[in-house]
């Protein structure tokens, strides 16, 4: 792939466009449903209808990420699967959220501004070694973090670190933009079967 003007290569600049656009019509589309989802946390749990996590990003440099609350607030900041019973966090509609995936909706805000992109490894959680050190092992860290990735399709939740992590590895190597929109239509795909995601 040849470099371009700004230091990233075309693939980068065709994701950045991709990213824009698409992210802008959806935010406009959905917009409704946002507004929906915020007031109906609001009313069945107490705390802010949106969450901000500190996330590992590109070159493993941190940002604030957001999502649709659907744990309370008291939960602790670790990994769902980290949890000794992740369902007696959840709020009263944060298995739905999480089920069907809504919960992800106010990150097109991290698309926007460049945090992420729709398609790249999952970004960690800040405390999250493990996975921070083994990505960077590979070169996986060099890589823009994304809302759904290569690893999220094939098991998601379900995954060990280190299999999260050779997937992760295998996208560095065979990305390319007809990658990403496989990968974009096996999520829609594993949403709507709600395969891969604990509760």
């Amino acid at each position: 792939m040849r470099d371009n003007a700004f230091g990233g290569s075309s693939l980068d600049s065709t994701k950045r466009l991709f990213d824009v656009v698409v992210a802008l019509v959806l935010l406009l589309l959905l917009a409704p449903a946002l507004i929906v989802v915020a007031v109906l946390i609001r009313l069945t749990s107490k705390g802010p209808a949106v969450y901000w996590s500190s996330r590992v990003g590109r070159n493993n440099v941190l940002f604030q990420m957001p999502k649709f609350r659907s744990m309370r607030v008291d939960t602790p900041q670790v990994a769902t699967h980290l949890l000794t019973s992740s369902t007696s966090f959840l709020t009263p509609i944060g298995g739905f959220l999480r089920k069907s995936s809504l919960d992800e909706l106010p990150q097109l805000w991290s698309i926007l501004r460049g945090d992420i992109s729709f398609v790249g490894p999952r970004p960690a959680l800040f405390n999250q070694d493990d996975l921070v050190a083994l990505r960077t092992s590979c070169g996986v860290h060099t890589l823009v973090p994304g809302l759904t990735g290569w690893a999220q399709v094939n098991g998601r939740d379900d995954l060990s670190i280190s299999e999260k992590v050779r997937f992760d590895e295998e996208y560095l190597l065979r990305r390319s933009f007809a990658f990403d929109c496989t990968i974009i239509a096996r999520t829609f795909t594993n949403v709507l079967r709600s395969r891969g995601v604990h509760h």
